[in-house]
């Protein structure tokens, strides 16, 4: 059984940075796509990036430029790197790998 894990999230003003992780655990025994997605308050849960198995990246547009993903294989954790942080950006941010979803972890940019 895999779990997975976040952390990272807080506070931060529009403008400002903060990288979120997430550990995956359990019996793993092959590399496999990695996803972030959020979930505003009042609003649906949405995809905003994913690196694949080999190691391809996507984003949604309306992050393209100010996140990057990325990964250590070898500790089977992902990260996101959130740069030029808005108001909107403000979410529960989940992680979301081999059909397991992680608890989350909240971002709020407010000023």
């Amino acid at each position: 059984q895999v779990q997975v894990v976040e952390s990272g999230g807080g506070l931060v003003q529009p403008g400002g940075s903060l990288r979120l992780s997430c550990a995956a655990s359990g019996r793993i025994f092959r590399i496999y796509d990695m996803d972030w997605y959020r979930q505003a308050p009042g609003k649906q849960r949405e995809l905003v990036a994913t690196i694949t198995s080999g190691g391809r990246t996507n984003y949604a547009d309306s992050v393209k430029g100010r996140f990057t993903i990325s990964r250590e294989i070898g500790k089977n954790t992902v990260y996101l790197r959130m740069n030029s942080l808005k108001l909107e950006d403000t979410a529960v941010y989940y992680c979301y790998i081999l059909g397991v979803w992680g608890q989350g972890t909240l971002v709020t940019v407010s000023s």
